[in-house]
């Protein structure tokens, strides 16, 4: 945009912030009030303006690792942009540690320069971009939980080089930055002696500063009786009435470091069995259970004993076991069937193998109790039926850390080494993956991401043993203390690691197949996954090593080296727990990572980013065996075979990625060899047509006249107009002729008109509202009836993501064929909107944004900025054709234009609604345009977007 629609822009902005709120503007510009409520922090703010800077300038008193842990990523691929930014900040109060005064040395392309100012409390960030400036300042200090978290008041504005306000921040902190003296590694070392003289002291009210709450325990505390948090209560609580019902069994799922081990043990207390059993996995596992229970309990040393292959303390009032040992007969024998009246057993979800079930048929106990954290299998075992479909409690990662049960972390997707244009994959040679320069890649970015405490004490997952051994020998080699564990390695040799890695003699243990559960390390700070993500269940019992809270580290980082791998589309899944398969939903998990709780981040650099988008064009997420799979874990859940609703309320399957495979939910049902009820033909034609064309709720009026007539057979057009209205939607007259139109099959093309069973599914008759004769007669049979209101459930909760007073939302997607439905076209035309074609004054743009790289043509579509799009006409074209004129003066002949927008052909058929715009008329320009065949008339036009695109949305399509 040139100087004087930019000088307008703002203006506008300013009149709508300080004037009058209800005048339209570009919501680029828009002042806003930053909280960190309502989906909107302030760290996304800041990062949306890193992201598009020439540079930046940071004027702000109080850091924290963790407030710079949440820029690092943005900081690493500004450098790579070859942008730069200033910090200054101070020592007042003494509240900045020296050792984030270690991390800002890290940043290569950041300044930094400390205060003389006395009372130095500023908090403000300054932007300038390519035209304007952007600044932030409020409340929010450089530190992660007023980045996040807590509740904040900055403001946001926008301002011209010249204006007044921007100036004056300007001149401010260059005055005071001339004034600063520069960090360097001599002057932290200096004040790290002032430091430790003069700790920081909380003697400054609340308002002035925000401090982690940290939960400290000491040995005054140890004494004391340990209360149950939160989620031990509710699930104690659930217990209790579970038993109360006369259950004998239950089910306990609980996100890794949320205290399972102590729940049970506050289990055991209320029940007050005469003997009890608690059954694990390793001896290792067993000892801290055994002390964990000892706290709660209380009681004398000689009431609790262990059978272990190395222990067999058999008369102990609770005992704990090993799996190995138990199972043994000479072991199990010596018990009577009754002789426990509790039994645990922990990591239940390996209860399938014959070991376990061996001990659960042969005991009897009053109540059985299983904890696992991820019940999830994928050999059909059926844990839930094991418990008799008790689950007596469930928190999940993203529930654990809202309710602050674990420790925050932030994760980095980080790119892995790559070699002449070649990244690590699964064919990846030893000697590549031990390299020098692999190495010291790996290095590099433990260190640059670094980690919460005084020394780090990290974990380090590889890909293969060899891989494990001579890793750790090169790390050790570079001068880093580190010891190599795989299944090989003995308990004691495990125990002797954990304890050196806890006192500081070892900085990393490097594995392979073990420590992915079962094992207590509550100090670690460093998570490095430097393997393949095989299952999304892996991922998180790996992420969960660092999870525990410990008074040693405010934070975890989690360093995840993507390479090549095919299946890296798994870690957007394992982070969000989203187990839809929908590949748009992954993308947007991949590009907006907001979901996650707390002060802990998602951070992706750009090229590894990248690898995951490729990962999800390249695979197919609806495999028979991928479905099967998903299906199989929630029919065990259930006790049953799951409606398509039971996909959406367990949080599983998409649906419509049922539908896309098996076109609807009986075919589906057919080919995993479920043995159901059949249907007719007709009725398979019906709920493919309710299934293809209405499950996905982008208009539910369609929707709303069925449901009507399954509960009345017939409903008048006025009574079905009010229903709509009652629900809050839109009602006009052309879109009640275009629902007419779907049911009457007339919108189809000929092939879904033969798919959909040829003849009209409902009819008016006298007015009102039927479905044919056929259908009327085939709802008498409930098992047909529960198809199609199965598809009205899912439906209605799909819809509750679109805006019902509209006919589309922006930035939901759609494809050629939704546009012509929801715009109201008599036929279905998706085969002739290509170039942007005018009809009953609606023009639907659809643009490939970029373009498959074996064409030589290039194209002139582009974004010029979030608001402004530069539109290229398809070949032989110029600015007098009728079609493109039509277009090029759309605003001054009332024609409303609507563009849509996807990333490239791997996406599919959908486009992201990007909302009405409005041509530029003065732009529209004759090009040319060269490809293989020679070059082409075009013509281009800039259009100019409504609503500005969304800061994430926006970068996910404009990048390559």
């Amino acid at each position: 945009m040139n100087q004087q629609q930019l000088i307008q822009k703002i203006e506008n902005s300013l009149h709508k912030g300080f004037i009058d709120q209800n005048k339209p503007v570009s919501a680029t510009f828009k002042p806003k009030l930053l909280t960190n409520k309502h989906h909107e922090s302030v760290l996304s703010t800041l990062l949306q303006e890193l992201k598009t800077c020439k540079t930046f300038y940071f004027s702000v008193a109080f850091i924290t690792e963790g407030g710079l842990a949440t820029l690092k990523t943005m900081l690493y691929d500004l450098k790579q942009k070859g942008v730069k930014g200033r910090i200054l900040t101070s020592t007042f109060l003494n509240f900045n540690q020296p050792k984030m005064f270690k991390e800002l040395l890290k940043l290569d392309n950041v300044e930094v320069r400390l205060t003389g100012e006395k009372g130095f409390h500023a908090k403000g960030y300054i932007f300038e971009h390519e035209d304007y400036y952007s600044l932030i300042v409020g409340s929010s200090n450089l530190t992660d939980s007023a980045l996040k978290a807590n509740y904040e008041w900055n403001v946001f504005l926008t301002s011209l080089e010249n204006g007044e306000i921007i100036q004056h921040f300007k001149n401010q902190f260059e005055t005071a930055w001339d004034e600063g003296i520069v960090l360097t590694e001599e002057w932290i070392a200096d004040y790290k002696q002032v430091h430790v003289l003069q700790p920081f002291v909380n003697t400054v009210s609340s308002n002035a500063l925000e401090l982690n709450t940290k939960y400290l325990t000491n040995s005054l505390a140890e004494s004391l009786s340990i209360k149950p948090n939160k989620m031990q209560s509710v699930a104690l609580e659930q217990l209790k009435e579970l038993r109360a019902t006369g259950a004998e069994k239950g089910l306990i799922i609980s996100a890794t470091g949320t205290g399972k081990t102590y729940l049970s043990a506050f289990d055991v207390r209320n029940f007050g069995p005469k003997k009890m059993l608690f059954i694990v996995h390793r001896e290792q596992i067993l000892k801290k259970a055994m002390q964990d229970y000892r706290k709660i309990l209380g009681g004398h040393e000689e009431d609790f004993g262990i059978l272990s292959g190395n222990s067999k303390e058999v008369n102990a009032k609770y005992l704990f076991a090993t799996i190995q040992t138990v199972s043994k007969d000479n072991y199990l024998q010596q018990f009577a069937e009754d002789q426990f009246d509790y039994i645990l057993i922990d990591e239940v979800h390996k209860a399938g193998a014959d070991s376990y079930l061996k001990v659960i048929n042969y005991f009897t106990p009053k109540f059985l109790l299983g904890m696992t954290a991820t019940p999830e299998r994928t050999d059909s075992f059926n844990i839930y039926e094991l418990f008799d479909y008790n689950i007596a409690y469930e928190i999940r990662l993203q529930a654990a850390l809202e309710e602050d049960m674990l420790c925050p972390f932030h994760y980095f997707g980080v790119l892995d080494y790559e070699k002449d244009g070649e990244l690590i994959d699964d064919a990846t040679e030893l000697r590549n993956l031990v390299s020098y320069e692999r190495v010291h890649h790996i290095i590099e970015k433990i260190n640059y991401y670094g980690h919460s405490g005084d020394q780090v004490k990290g974990l380090i997952f590889c890909s293969r043993k060899d891989e494990t051994y001579e890793l750790s020998t090169a790390l050790n080699r570079e001068g880093l203390r580190t010891i190599a564990l795989t299944g090989d390695s003995s308990q004691e040799e495990r125990e002797d690691a954990i304890r050196k890695l806890e006192n500081g003699e070892l900085q990393y243990i490097l594995t392979v197949d073990i420590f992915n559960e079962g094992i207590d390390i509550p100090f670690l700070n460093q998570i490095v996954m430097l393997r393949q993500t095989q299952s999304s269940i892996i991922f998180i019992q790996q992420l969960g090593r660092g999870l525990r809270k410990h008074d040693s580290k405010d934070y975890v980082t989690i360093i995840d080296f993507i390479g090549n791998y095919k299946n890296n589309y798994l870690i957007p899944i394992a982070l969000s727990g989203d187990q839809s398969m929908n590949k748009d939903n992954v993308r947007r998990r991949t590009v907006n990572t907001d979901y996650i709780s707390g002060v802990s981040t998602i951070n992706f650099e750009e090229i590894a980013k990248k690898r995951i988008f490729d990962a999800i064009n390249n695979t197919n997420l609806s495999t028979l065996k991928t479905l099967k799979e998903a299906y199989t874990e929630v029919k065990n859940r259930l006790g049953r075979i799951p409606t398509l609703h039971d996909f959406m309320t367990q949080n599983s399957l998409d649906p419509e990625v049922i539908i896309g495979y098996a076109d609807n939910y009986y075919k589906f049902l057919l080919k995993i060899n479920e043995d159901i009820p059949s249907l007719t033909d007709y009725e398979q034609s019906i709920i493919t047509m309710v299934s293809k064309e209405f499950l996905n709720g982008k208009r539910i009026h369609e929707i709303i006249l069925i449901e009507s007539m399954l509960n009345n057979d017939s409903i008048n057009k006025e009574d079905y107009i009010q229903k709509l209205q009652d629900f809050g939607t839109y009602v006009d007259e052309d879109t009640i002729t275009s629902v007419e139109n779907i049911f009457s099959l007339q919108f189809f093309v000929q092939t879904d008109i033969k798919k959909y069973g040829f003849k009209p599914i409902i009819e008016n008759v006298n007015g009102n509202y039927q479905f044919n004769e056929e259908i009327q007669e085939s709802l008498r049979d409930s098992n047909f009836r529960g198809y199609i209101e199965d598809i009205i459930k899912c439906a209605y909760i799909k819809n509750a993501k679109y805006d019902k007073t509209k006919a589309m939302t922006l930035y939901e997607k759609y494809s050629r064929k939704d546009a012509c439905r929801l715009l109201n076209y008599t036929k279905n035309e998706e085969g002739t909107l290509n170039g942007g074609r005018v009809k009953d004054n609606v023009c639907p743009i659809f643009v490939n944004y970029h373009k498959n790289d074996d064409t030589t043509a290039k194209y002139l579509d582009e974004f010029l900025s979030n608001d402004l799009f530069q539109w290229c006409s398809t070949k032989k074209r110029t600015v007098d054709a009728k079609d493109i004129s039509l277009i090029i003066h759309s605003a001054e002949k009332g024609i409303t234009v609507h563009l849509f927008v996807k990333k490239h052909n791997g996406e599919g058929k959908d486009f992201y609604y990007l909302g009405p715009v409005t041509v530029d008329s003065q732009t529209a320009t004759n090009e040319k345009l060269v490809d293989e065949d020679g070059e082409h008339k075009v013509v281009t036009m800039n259009m100019v977007l409504e609503q500005p695109v969304q800061y994430d949305v926006y970068h996910y399509l404009v990048e390559e």
